[in-house]
């Protein structure tokens, strides 16, 4: 179903959101110029590339729980896999950015928050290999389809964590002194985003990174992501539309971009 909202907003950033030419922030000029403008093919994409193809044509069954907002149909029913990649896959080129993203700020620990099929996960492995990667997945066999394809890529820094994230976060966070660098694509209700970063914020440091999937994704979406931006502690964020990208640097003015992508 063709979400006219989305659409709309989606029409909306590309008149307003700006290139790199219309950026005055050291900080986000740079970013913009060297990664996430960087469209170059990188070798640790074909791996993870074949793999998606892969998927796309799998066609085992799987039961689906899902226990956010991602889905309104198929809750705790059978889904083949591929219908699965098709649809929740996040797309070459977002996931790529991703990896870039994680290259460039080299975290020692990533935290995701929704697993899928460990596509995403996987570029974060291949971009960080020394980092401690911890993916957090709601659904069983989701999770048990990821764990096989990670192994395929043969990533041991990848650390999949099945359960509800209001309980699995928590205890993620308190075993870790500093959070680097967290990727929240899970759930997608505002009350629940606006809980995980909170729960972030006591840990977060000057380098931290934090990025939100889908953050025009509905109405309550992007309210989340209006008062993230107000935050006290936020320093800079760089709208992607579809994704949104929070930093903590101190001594920096408080900015916020639009940006074409």
């Amino acid at each position: 179903m063709l979400n006219i909202t989305l659409l709309i907003n989606f029409i909306k950033h590309k008149i307003n959101a700006k290139t790199r030419h219309g950026v005055h922030s050291p900080f986000v000029y740079k970013l913009i110029d060297t990664v996430i403008y960087d469209f170059k093919n990188k070798p640790a994409y074909n791996s993870i590339e074949n793999l998606r193809t892969k998927l796309l044509a799998d066609e085992r069954f799987i039961a689906i729980t899902d226990l956010g907002a991602g889905s309104h149909v198929n809750n705790k029913k059978q889904k083949q896999v591929k219908t699965l990649a098709k649809n929740a896959l996040k797309p070459k080129k977002l996931a790529q950015l991703l990896y870039r993203l994680a290259q460039e700020f080299q975290p020692k620990n990533i935290i995701e928050l929704g697993t899928c099929l460990g596509i995403t996960t996987a570029y974060f492995g291949k971009a960080v290999a020394d980092a401690n990667i911890f993916t957090l997945e709601g659904c069983p066999q989701t999770a048990s389809v990821a764990k096989d394809n990670l192994a395929q890529l043969q990533l041991d820094n990848v650390l999949v964590v099945v359960g509800n994230f209001d309980d699995t976060l928590p205890q993620v966070i308190q075993n870790l002194t500093e959070l680097d660098f967290v990727f929240v694509d899970g759930n997608h209700r505002k009350d629940a985003t606006l809980n995980y970063f909170e729960w972030c914020l006591p840990k977060v440091h000057e380098k931290s990174v934090m990025i939100f999937d889908d953050i025009y994704w509905s109405e309550g979406m992007k309210e989340a992501w209006e008062e993230i931006k107000k935050h006290p502690k936020v320093s800079v964020t760089i709208d992607l539309f579809w994704i949104g990208l929070v930093f903590f640097k101190k001594g920096q003015v408080k900015e916020d971009f639009k940006v074409k992508f």
